[in-house]
């Protein structure tokens, strides 16, 4: 009798503690968009009360180094030893670096505080969207991931306009103090309300595959944060890096195939889908990263946009992918089809990159604004897509790995997008000032190619018209190679093979294919 009365209030309840949970994840999500974004606000602050401007850069750096070589880790470990647990632990290992980046009296403080932090973030992203793999079925899952699209723009908007507040009026610790009160609150209804199985593996952690993939993943963003700008491209150190980077990650592909438990299991990239879906991912955050960078500096140097609201200089675009991936997500939710987003997404980035491309010292805001929505729209149809085709992509014991593999392809790719892109903008800035400019020319951007306000109101008229004409020309340049890439995400979008989403109808629990292993969906336990 018990267990029928049982069997009939789950149902009840089951939604309700799936919500919470979600909230939850939705705030998390919150925590790992807004950091980066409140804390470079903040920066000049931070330089003003703790010196050591020579080594800025590094609080950023030590932070995405962190997050990048820990991001497949933490997957792993989700896989291994149970999602709740590996998710709850980095975001207690995210707050620890919060506090002690808060309390920090120094710059290098400050920088191996924000390393923990990185730790940390590495596997609130990668929690997120496995836990979302494991209680929701595929094909409800679209909409749900939507949401955390929109979750994403959010940050990216409002992000500057809470980090500049909260150091203006609360001061600049303030902008790490902030993440503890959130951080609680998702972690009190992670613990109280989500419940999965728990896992322990037989084999042990492949440590021998965290150290390879550590040092190639730190190799490579070291590379396309320092090429360029700290040393030339073609430098010792640089080469260096490059030579260290290829060998790891050669040693390391071949160890995976002898590790008892691999970090990254290879057998998921026999799915032609999920290595598409990794491809389309990289070239995603290449794209998206590398239009965040430009496009506020654009309209800032060449259109007079005031830096102060810099998030919502990019509102179209953000704007126009919040909408689509809501659309996208129910579309998929209803019909159980998702190739058309990535095909439509591609072609929609590819024409949105091209038009941003011609914009010159004439283009007005509201021009500008209509193309970037044409990105926006590219992007929301890829942006949480890639995911769901992903995780699709492998069986329920792979979700960590197939979860944090695409996060951290999106994350390379926007390493490498914000390094080449940058090279080619600042190589066609300084170029167009010394055919404008003459000597004056060469020497104002002999230090950076990108002036601040300030910079750029002390210039005489002549100087800053040719800074004018340089930016315009630089983001052509950046963004007709954005275009480019593009291409390359929309012909692997035409190669989706369009794959029954797991709970999409009737299908065996058992169905196994190259490119949908079906697995019974999970059992979301009732709090």
């Amino acid at each position: 009798m018990a267990d029928t009365k049982t069997a009939e209030t789950e149902p009840e309840k089951q939604p309700r503690s799936v919500r919470v949970v979600l909230l939850a994840l939705m705030i998390t999500m919150m925590l790992a968009m807004l950091d980066n974004m409140i804390v470079g606000t903040a920066m000049p602050t931070i330089v003003g009360d703790l010196g050591g401007l020579e080594h800025l850069s590094w609080v950023v750096t030590a932070y995405t180094l962190a997050t990048a070589a820990a991001t497949p880790i933490w997957g792993k470990l989700g896989d291994m030893y149970g999602r709740k647990g590996a998710f709850m632990s980095s975001i207690v290992i995210f707050l620890i670096g919060s506090a002690l980046s808060g309390m920090a009296q120094n710059m290098g403080e400050l920088i191996g505080f924000r390393a923990v932090q990185g730790l940390g973030a590495g596997g609130l992203m990668v929690g997120v969207m496995a836990i979302i793999g494991d209680l929701i079925p595929p094909r409800e899952r679209g909409k749900y991931q939507g949401m955390m699209a929109g979750v994403m723009a959010l940050a990216m908007i409002g992000g500057p306009l809470v980090g500049g507040t909260i150091t203006d009026n609360w001061g600049w610790r303030w902008s790490f103090y902030i993440n503890l009160p959130l951080g609680v609150v998702a972690l009190a209804a992670i613990s109280a309300v989500l419940h999965l199985p728990k896992k322990r593996a037989k084999a042990g952690i492949d440590y021998l595959g965290v150290v390879l993939l550590t040092v190639g993943i730190t190799s490579i963003v070291l590379v396309t944060t320092w090429g360029g700008t700290e040393y030339a491209w073609t430098s010792a150190r640089i080469m260096e890096l490059i030579g260290i980077g290829v060998a790891t990650l050669i040693g390391f592909v071949f160890w995976q195939t002898k590790a008892a438990e691999p970090i990254v299991p290879l057998h998921i990239f026999r799915s032609r889908n999920f290595t598409l879906m990794s491809l389309i991912g990289f070239i995603t955050g290449f794209v998206m990263f590398g239009a965040t960078l430009f496009l506020p500096l654009y309209q800032q140097s060449v259109q007079g946009a005031s830096a102060t609201n810099s998030g919502l200089l990019l509102l179209p675009m953000l704007g126009a992918m919040l909408v689509t991936s809501m659309v996208a997500g129910r579309v998929t939710t209803n019909t159980g089809k998702y190739k058309v987003f990535p095909v439509v997404g591609s072609v929609l980035m590819v024409v949105g990159l091209y038009l941003l491309s011609t914009m010159d010292t004439g283009t007005s805001r509201l021009t500008a604004g209509v193309f970037m929505a044409v990105v926006g729209l590219g992007m929301g149809c890829l942006m949480q897509i890639t995911m769901l085709v992903a995780q699709n992509s492998v069986q329920m014991k792979d979700m960590g790995v197939a979860s944090s593999s695409t996060t951290l392809f999106r994350t390379l790719g926007s390493s490498f997008g914000v390094a080449i892109m940058g090279a080619l903008f600042n190589n066609r800035v300084q170029d167009v000032m010394a055919e404008r400019a003459g000597a004056l020319g060469s020497k104002i951007t002999e230090q950076s190619a990108q002036l601040d306000a300030a910079s750029l109101a002390k210039l005489p008229a002549a100087a800053r018209e040719a800074y004018q004409h340089a930016v315009s020309a630089g983001t052509h340049s950046a963004f007709l190679l954005g275009a480019v890439v593009a291409v390359a995400a929309l012909i692997a979008a035409v190669f989706v093979k369009e794959v029954p989403l797991k709970g999409a109808g009737p299908q065996k629990a058992d169905e196994d294919s190259a490119d949908g292993a079906g697995v019974a969906p999970p059992v979301v336990e009732a709090v």
